[in-house]
């Protein structure tokens, strides 16, 4: 009889002792949270790694890689007229039919940096970096509607209930602090389209999840102490909790009991830690001035520069999403405003990071969850004019930082900018590398649930992207 593989995770998990059961919460307590990794736990990587800190720029809607990345001269030369229905085949739209017309690229493009790499003018900022971070101009997907399209880029599935990438990455390599969640989830604007399935850890133990900070006042709800209550009160009633889940512990062995026992004495240390983190006011002028940043007000900006602090401290996993790039329509518009928004923190991020001799050991990582049409998109029902439509099959990304290469341009689309022609890669295969920059063989980390080993990149054949590797 074949037996399956047993891991220390599965003995301590399927035990029916009450030693392993403590030993299990003393475990998920210590190294999920702990600032010193247990060698008990699966936290050694699989290879040597270059990053261990991953900060992840999720732009929401779908930016259009036709007015950023992805120059394209032959849509100005047919534009108003309908793409070849050879270039189309049998493509699907959300919102507009295949014979609709084709619209040129709204800005102008120019080369940059020693590696001459093209960027639209409305980058100016990231212009300046080009020559550190990989652009990824063959990009796909297999979804084209929204939320289940920013769930697969997150999770490896278009439905919801799988872990998420930081829920993956913390799984399998632990904690570096404990006094800050090691994965944690921050947004500029007012939530996505896949929501909080982006960053859960499904059937991944919930000490895995994401943790999200508000961007105001608290950053997590009721982490300040009310001014009536003492310290030594509170440290009284979290160890009393505590005793009694201990020895619900021990009587049942269910994991999340002791998740629960984690989170109560992370909540008790995040009463200090988290002001401090949060408190930009540390921050030298200059710093402020490159990010574009006011302390006082919520942004994408301020949210960049938190992320590179939370690095500094030892988080693993920070994602970032910022909502608002669906452009249906006025995609001029739409992308000169998110730009604006984005452009100047995003760059800063890199530059910021280099200085201080963080970027070798953070991978950034910028993108959404699919491209745009290179036809119009246009309905008076609807008040819709000069937009594009969800475009599964190319967008763009870039990649920075720790173990990827500086100044490389990746991937290429045919003339209309619709179909990929060279280096096609697929969302498994972002999603590989990322974990390979960590020292993670994406085929090795699994977890199983329901009989069956599970992976973040799926049961299709993907591979790491090495062109793009240092």
């Amino acid at each position: 009889m074949n037996r399956p593989n047993i891991t220390r995770r599965h003995f301590f998990e399927d035990c029916a002792v009450g030693t392993g059961k403590i030993a299990l919460a003393s475990l998920l307590a210590e190294s999920a949270y702990g600032a010193e990794k247990s060698p008990n736990l699966a936290s050694a990587t699989h290879f040597q790694p270059k990053a261990k800190a991953v900060i992840h720029l999720f732009m929401a809607g779908a930016p259009s890689q036709l007015e950023m990345f992805d120059h394209k001269p032959m849509l100005t030369k047919y534009e108003g007229k309908p793409l070849p229905p050879s270039v189309i085949g049998g493509q699907r739209y959300a919102f507009i039919r295949p014979d609709a017309a084709v619209l040129g690229p709204r800005y102008q493009f120019a080369k940059h940096g020693q590696c001459g790499a093209e960027l639209s003018e409305v980058l100016p900022h990231l212009a300046t970096v080009v020559d550190d971070i990989s652009i990824i101009k063959s990009c796909r997907t297999t979804q084209f509607n929204h939320a289940p399209a920013q769930i697969f880029m997150n999770t490896g599935f278009s439905q919801p209930g799988r872990p998420s990438m930081g829920s993956w990455i913390t799984y399998g390599l632990g904690a570096e602090t404990r006094d800050l969640p090691s994965f944690v989830v921050m947004s500029t604007g007012s939530g996505i389209s896949g929501g909080a399935a982006c960053w859960s850890s499904g059937f991944l133990p919930s000490v895995y999840s994401g943790t999200r900070f508000r961007n105001t006042g608290d950053p997590i709800l009721n982490v300040s102490t009310p001014p009536e209550i003492k310290t030594g009160t509170q440290r009284d009633t979290i160890e009393l909790i505590n005793a009694m889940n201990d020895r619900r512990l021990k009587l049942d062995g269910d994991g999340e009991t002791a998740t629960r026992i984690a989170n109560y004495e992370m909540a008790y240390r995040l009463q200090s830690s988290a002001p401090e983190l949060m408190d930009l006011t540390k921050e030298d002028e200059a710093t402020l001035k490159m990010y574009g940043c006011d302390p006082k007000v919520p942004s994408f900006a301020r949210a960049c520069l938190l992320a590179r602090r939370m690095v500094e401290r030892g988080v693993r996993f920070i994602n970032i999403y910022n909502e608002g790039w669906d452009a249906h329509s006025d995609v001029a518009g739409n992308v000169k405003k998110n730009c604006s928004a984005t452009d100047q923190a995003s760059a800063a991020l890199i530059k910021d990071l280099k200085q201080r001799g963080l970027l070798d050991s953070t991978l950034v990582v910028w993108g959404g969850e699919f491209g745009r049409t290179p036809m119009v998109e246009a309905s008076v029902s609807l008040g819709r004019s000069m937009g594009r439509d969800h475009h599964p099959q190319a967008f763009s990304m870039w990649m920075a930082g720790g173990g990827i290469k500086g100044g490389v341009t990746l991937g290429a689309t045919d003339d209309m900018g619709f179909n990929i022609v060279e280096n096609e890669v697929r969302v498994p295969d972002l999603q590989a590398t990322i974990l390979h920059c960590l020292g993670i063989d994406h085929e090795r980390l699994t977890f199983r649930n329901a009989g069956l080993d599970f992976k973040l990149t799926g049961v299709e054949p993907c591979k790491v992207v090495k062109e793009i590797l240092a």
